[in-house]
């Protein structure tokens, strides 16, 4: 049996890990995998080939490299995960992002900001991934495919239509509520970071949730960008930064959704 590592660049948030674990789950030469968020790393003990692996993680769009590959030790064991804690921690997540994107879609349609929708649909993205890991459980890998198609090209639908209607406020105009962007997104900020500690402290044992992690998330830097984005809109009394943190957010939205649609392969 081997051991190798494999350098992620693009995993920084939870819901990156969870498309890799769906994408791979199917590889019968997969004994165990470790995931290490905050160093981007990915450690698998398998037989066979490492290239094997790097054959499916490389669709993904993540920027996955072999880091090293070597012999396991003979004596090697695993934890064994706990699938009704696991659950229960994915059950959380799910209602906690669920419930998220509806208070920043409804609101931000109120407060008029595109920065506050798009961030509502990446909340969305995470809930998602939750959803599906959820519904996969004891499903066949077809049934788990399919759910994961229908998913994908339905965020697809959703970024796309925001990208459309950033589009259309950039020529026709629009009037954001800087206050709601800022106070909604802080409170967006502070759900992410909470989910984060919960996905941190449950996934590997001994390891916390460090600073340049939290940094490090998109999810994170999308809640920082839309903040940033209501300040500029309050002191410039202009709608441009929203509508760009809007399109990137979308962007971002819409690039997750083309990962989920690669698992489904």
């Amino acid at each position: 049996m081997r051991k190798s590592t494999f350098i992620v660049n693009k995993m920084d948030c939870p819901s990156e890990e969870r498309i890799i674990r769906m994408k791979l789950e199917d590889t019968a030469s997969i004994k165990h995998m470790e995931f290490n968020i905050p160093e981007r790393l990915l450690t698998i003990f398998h037989e066979g080939e490492p290239i094997e692996i790097l054959d499916k993680l490389t669709p993904l769009n993540f920027g996955a490299s072999l880091k090293e590959s070597v012999q396991a030790d003979a004596g090697a064991t695993f934890e064994v995960v706990d699938s009704a804690k696991e659950a229960n921690v994915l059950k959380l997540l799910l209602l906690i992002n669920g419930g998220m994107f509806f208070v920043e879609f409804i609101l931000g349609v109120f407060a008029e900001s595109m920065g506050l929708i798009s961030d509502s649909l990446d909340m969305f993205a995470d809930a998602s991934v939750y959803m599906i890991s959820l519904y996969a459980v004891g499903k066949t890998l077809a049934m788990k495919k399919k759910s994961a198609k229908v998913n994908g090209y339905f965020q697809i639908v959703l970024g796309i239509g925001v990208l459309v209607e950033t589009v259309r406020r950039f020529i026709y105009g629009s009037d954001p509520e800087p206050t709601y962007m800022i106070l909604i997104s802080l409170l967006a900020l502070t759900a992410n970071i909470y989910c984060l500690y919960l996905l941190s402290s449950h996934k590997e044992k001994g390891v916390h949730m460090k600073a340049s992690y939290i940094c490090s998330s998109t999810d994170v830097m999308a809640n920082s960008g839309v903040i940033l984005a209501g300040l500029l809109v309050m002191y410039t009394n202009s709608s441009i930064p929203d509508l760009l943190i809007g399109l990137a957010i979308a962007g971002i939205v819409v690039r997750g959704a083309l990962a989920i649609l690669k698992i489904a392969k």
